[in-house]
């Protein structure tokens, strides 16, 4: 080979070389930018839980099995907050009130004794009450909860009691937790403040191995 040829292809070498680091070089940032809004995109794509695909935003059906989007995503839980379980508390109290307001006006009115679990020797204990409405509310959350994990405050608003594993509660978890916040409420929550508040849990949501989590899709 001639001496000029040689060098040409020497200089021809270098620059296609030089070329195409520069054009790696100029899509690496393309690259990473790409791989990075796919993956912020799946993140908030949820998943079939037939198949598994991955769901688009506006998806009613599963592309990949056709199964309907509603029963193919699986619920997220994650930790309600102290707020989210006033509400839900206070829907309750206000249905519940709305039977008990009536029934007590009638016991009034019919001249009957006011009914109570109580001891009379511990009715001046603060923050503990164990009157008829406290019993209605103790039997209404320990059945709605034990059977559908939920009360209606609580469906109103999304939010479930489970094990703090994950696991549905049945009717005697249900009745441990909700002795608290039918008998003990005051107490229950500032105790559950103090010691637990990083988990959430009121006292009897503890002792129980109870929490409640925010249902999310």
């Amino acid at each position: 080979m001639k001496p000029v040829d040689s060098t040409l292809n020497f200089v021809l070498t270098v620059i296609l070389a030089f070329t195409e680091k520069e054009q790696i070089n100029s899509s690496v940032p393309n690259i990473l930018s790409i791989l990075s809004k796919s993956q912020e995109r799946g993140t908030k794509m949820p998943y079939c839980s037939n198949c598994g695909a991955k769901l688009p935003e506006d998806a009613s059906f599963c592309p990949n099995c056709g199964v309907p989007v509603k029963q193919a995503i699986k619920p997220r839980f994650v930790d309600a907050d102290w707020g989210e379980r006033f509400v839900a508390w206070l829907i309750d109290i206000i249905i519940l009130g709305m039977f008990l307001t009536p029934t007590k006006y009638f016991i009034i009115w019919a001249g009957w004794p006011s009914f109570t679990l109580m001891p009379h020797s511990l009715r001046w204990v603060p923050f503990v009450d164990f009157g008829l409405d406290n019993l209605i509310y103790f039997l209404y959350w320990t059945v709605m909860e034990g059977t559908y994990g939920q009360s209606i405050g609580k469906m109103v608003l999304k939010l479930k009691v489970t094990r703090v594993n994950g696991e549905r509660i049945d009717m005697s978890y249900a009745a441990i937790e909700s002795v608290g916040k039918a008998f003990l409420l005051p107490i229950d929550c500032i105790i559950g403040w103090i010691l637990y508040s990083g988990k959430n849990q009121r006292l009897f949501n503890y002792i129980s191995d109870t929490k409640v989590v925010k249902i999310r899709y």
